[in-house]
């Protein structure tokens, strides 16, 4: 007996009473139930945990992606004098290091109407040709219609769920009307003005879809009576990231009186709201985890009290407190272990399908689940990083083998002769 007494730590004898202990007998049908529901608990929450942190990140980095792809990472604008020189300003911040292409820009909200007669709010974007063909999540994304002889032409592009819901589509005629228009001696009325759609894009981000016409920047100053002038110059440099060191040369290579903004400064309470709904769900989702974990403390305590006879004889048969304390350690940790795994291949496998799952259950539900005039995206992302799953592993597990170390130091206590002496 002495021999059992003196077995190596995490021994085979010490492995094979736990698993007895895992199996579900008739008699220890509440303690099983205990560590069936905690095990179900863990892998829930692991997999809760995993899925919405990756669709937080899919949400940031598509977002992030397509606000950069058609917004100008830094914006430049006239300080004392109008935007006339925009051709020389834009070929000297062009020479900055690190500066990828500028784009002169004027811009204006606009009523819309389409063939079905129905309205909608607009931004119109003038732009060269050239600079919208850089702008690859436009001119990468053309459904229908083409962005050749842009420039040429009074065609504009538009966006694909504004097409829809003006009921256009390639060659139509879309009508604009913007607010500030022709000086009359009754007062300032609206300008009016149609023009044909020459293509139509579809960048994926709902709001832009919805909203964003760009017209060939010489028709736009007409329109919008800012003729040989800019309103003012959006800048796109390599990393995006490193803008504000940017921000000086830009200034000093613009070589006239200007001031620029930078995206991050136009997107900060957006982001930061991302930020802090991203950080409250992961203390949301960890007390999920917490509590399952908390249910292995009570499911061993039952098991403790429950095996307190088989307890007394292991000890009286030469079994060390060291050897009872690791049973009852590999018995908790176990159940721990085995949920976090499995929330881990259930919270991969659906970030994978997320969008194929989204898809039946619209179908099965017969709504639109996570509808994209509500949600920016045309389509639900994921986005799995490696260093957040370790993360949310590591910690449940943690919590699970913190859970089980008081009611196995319970069980290495107990004492043999008060265990039997009822018995």
């Amino acid at each position: 007996m002495e021999a059992s007494g003196k077995t190596r730590p995490f021994s085979r004898f010490e492995w094979m009473i736990a698993s007895r202990y895992l199996r579900s007998r008739r008699r220890d049908a509440g303690v099983s139930v205990i560590a069936g529901f905690s095990f179900i608990g863990i892998m829930l929450g692991v997999a809760a945990l995993i899925i919405v942190m990756s669709v937080m990140n899919g949400f940031r980095t598509e977002l992030l992606t397509r606000i950069l792809g058609v917004n100008g990472h830094v914006v430049l604008m006239a300080m004392d004098t109008p935007l006339t020189d925009y051709d020389e300003v834009a070929q000297r911040i062009n020479g900055v290091p690190g500066v990828k292409f500028t784009m002169p820009l004027i811009q204006g909200q606009v009523l819309a109407t389409g063939e079905t007669a129905a309205n909608a709010g607009a931004l119109v974007k003038g732009v060269r040709e050239a600079d919208l063909q850089r702008l690859t999540p436009v001119s990468g994304n053309i459904r229908s219609g083409t962005l050749d002889g842009f420039d040429a032409g009074e065609g504009v592009a538009v966006g694909s769920r504004l097409a829809a819901s003006l009921g256009l589509v390639t060659g139509d005629l879309i009508r604009l009307v913007a607010p500030e228009g022709d000086v009359t001696p009754f007062g300032t009325s609206p300008r009016v003005k149609s023009y044909p759609v020459s293509a139509i894009f579809e960048i994926g981000l709902s709001e832009y879809d919805a909203a964003y016409v760009y017209m060939p920047l010489q028709e736009a100053g007409l329109f919008f009576n800012s003729e040989d002038q800019v309103q003012q110059i959006e800048i796109f440099v390599d990393r995006p990231d490193n803008v504000v060191a940017l921000q000086g040369p830009i200034e000093q290579a613009a070589g006239r009186p200007a001031y620029t903004i930078t995206w991050q400064q136009q997107n900060e309470s957006f982001f930061s709201a991302l930020e802090v709904e991203r950080n409250v769900m992961f203390i949301i989702l960890t007390l999920i985890v917490l509590v399952a974990a908390l249910n292995i403390i009570s499911g061993l305590f039952m098991l403790v009290k429950d095996k307190g006879r088989d307890i007394a004889i292991l000890r009286t048969m030469g079994a060390s407190k060291g050897a009872v304390m690791r049973v009852f350690l590999i018995t908790g940790a176990s159940i721990g272990i085995a949920g976090t795994l499995a929330g881990f291949a259930l919270g991969v496998l659906f970030c994978l399908n997320i969008e194929n799952l989204r898809q039946f259950f619209s179908w099965i539900s017969g709504t639109t689940i996570f509808n994209p005039e509500f949600y920016f995206l045309s389509r639900l992302p994921a986005e799995v990083q490696a260093g957040e799953v370790i993360t949310v592993v590591a910690m449940a597990i943690g919590m699970s083998f913190v859970a089980t170390l008081f009611p196995s130091w319970q069980a290495s206590r107990l004492d043999p002769v008060e265990a039997l002496r009822y018995e």
